[in-house]
């Protein structure tokens, strides 16, 4: 008689190929992954030609020339915070509330020529050697005047917040195009396997208009895209592993997934698609053994939780994301992005109103967060590898945009973008706008300026980094190119 095959292993009442269909893109899989590394997707893949082997696309990568900057931290206030009553001192704006003048502005309220005088009402003080004005909206950020380097030139080609924040992210009004971040990731890849080399942290008051096309790798690889972090919580969704399942039963389930493997995937000569969707799982699990430790707050002391304002209920949350930035640039991630102002209108910089109430609870929320990273990246020796960038999509109007009230519209003709650290020359100030902050008038910047600056100073020649996508070698400064700003470049 024939002798009948012996039945399929089983578990918990499943046979195998049910529970590796059930579990193979799980954690089991996420597990196996991070054990068999990438010399073993390198055996079993190959690049669409057939040849090329797999390679990790966040494996580092050599820079094009010697880096200023190991890492970017961009601060990024939602709404378009206010350059007239934040750094751009317009002292022949005082004494002039309510005067109608002529002035050419283009905002959410359209085109106009004329509009009503609003006075800051805020002071300005000189600060530092270099005797910056700031105004009282910002008294800690004001003692590092001279660590930083004032852009006050900047340009958009939008005037509207979607629009306006794709270009601020990805160097263009439309969606689809990698986000500055995502550039950096493709470029230079992540020295930290066990984390990702791109993170995002939002307001949790909301996320900005646009939403994820503002960290998106866009037609990049999805590798190339941010994490986002929350503020509150985990702050990594699914980080932990399930309590219910013990070693010997995860050691089980990895014994018979190599066994799968081996058998059934090794032979095969279709499998490039394979190794990147599994690239994702190794990450996954990497994290899950490194990251707790990586945002655990309470490993610092409570000087340093201080220093950030994590003492004050107002400015908590930016300041435990500000200390969390520094926590990931010690462990090598190249690009953090945090967002201050979520949703719309008051619950971000977009002051259309009011701006006294609007931007003093904001500003009293980013102050001493971004004042305490300054300090603790110039402690730790780290502010001259961390580039950091503040600033919003645009700036804002010196006329009011309703018949009452002190609130501005969009202003995209001239703002103000600063940046610090990172080979960056402080006590520096670049760019004029006219005596009233309407538009820029000596120096004029564009964002793929600033978008330049940043990859050079990661040691990123930005007119050769380009990603080849519909024909054309994309660039994230555009086919034209750009040039950094070496005049504030030490």
């Amino acid at each position: 008689m024939p002798v009948s095959p012996a039945s399929p292993p089983s578990f918990c009442g499943r046979t195998r190929r049910e529970f590796l269909w059930q579990t193979g893109c799980g954690f089991g899989g996420a597990a196996l992954a991070g054990m068999l590394g990438d010399d073993f997707f390198a055996r079993q893949t190959r690049a669409a030609d057939g040849v090329t082997p797999f390679v990790n696309p966040l494996a580092p990568k050599d820079p094009h020339f010697e880096p200023k900057a190991k890492a970017v931290i961009f601060l990024f206030m939602y709404g378009g915070p206010s350059h007239i009553d934040t750094f751009d001192y317009k002292p022949e704006m005082y004494g002039r509330d309510n005067q109608s003048i002529e002035v050419k502005t283009f905002g959410r309220g359209g085109h106009k020529n004329q509009g009503r005088l609003i006075e800051p009402r805020w002071k300005f003080k000189q600060y530092g050697e270099c005797g910056k004005y700031v105004s009282d909206l910002f008294p800690n950020i004001a003692q590092h005047v001279d660590d930083i380097s004032f852009l006050h030139s900047m340009t958009a080609d939008s005037p509207i917040h979607g629009s306006a924040m794709l270009m601020m992210n990805s160097g263009k009004v439309l969606s689809g195009s990698p986000c500055l971040g995502s550039w950096v990731n493709y470029g230079l890849g992540t020295e930290n396997q066990n984390l990702p080399g791109f993170v995002v942290m939002l307001d949790p008051k909301g996320g900005p208009i646009s939403g994820a096309k503002n960290w998106s790798s866009g037609y990049m690889p999805a590798s190339y895209q941010a994490t986002v972090m929350r503020s509150k919580g985990d702050p990594i969704l699914d980080l932990k592993p399930p309590q219910d399942i013990s070693t010997a039963a995860q050691r089980k389930m990895l014994d018979s997934l190599r066994e799968y493997n081996e058998l059934h995937l090794a032979p095969r000569s279709d499998n490039s698609n394979l190794a990147a969707r599994i690239a994702s799982y190794e990450l996954a699990f990497s994290m899950q053994a490194h990251a707790p430790e990586a945002v655990d707050l309470s490993q610092e002391t409570e000087a340093t939780q201080n220093l950030y304002g994590l003492d004050n209920p107002t400015s908590a949350t930016f300041g435990r994301q500000c200390l969390l930035a520094r926590r990931l640039v010690e462990r090598g991630v190249r690009f953090i992005q945090i967002y201050s102002g979520g949703n719309h209108n008051d619950a971000n910089w977009d002051a259309h109103t009011e701006m006294e109430a609007n931007h003093n609870l904001h500003a009293a929320e980013t102050d001493r967060p971004i004042a305490g990273l300054l300090t603790d990246l110039k402690n730790r020796g780290l502010l001259d590898s961390t580039l950091i960038v503040w600033g919003g999509e645009f700036g804002r109007q010196p006329t009011a945009e309703y018949a009452k009230g002190t609130g501005r519209d969009h202003n995209a003709y001239g703002f103000t973008t600063w940046l610090a650290g990172g080979g960056v020359k402080g006590g520096t100030s670049y760019g004029v706008t006219d005596e009233l902050g309407a538009k820029a008038v000596e120096n004029k910047l564009k964002v793929k300026d600033m978008h330049a600056t940043v990859l050079h100073q990661m040691g990123l020649d930005p007119n050769r980094l380009s990603y080849f996508y519909g024909g054309l070698d994309q660039k994230l400064v555009g086919v034209e190119g750009a040039e950094p700003i070496h005049a504030i470049l030490s």
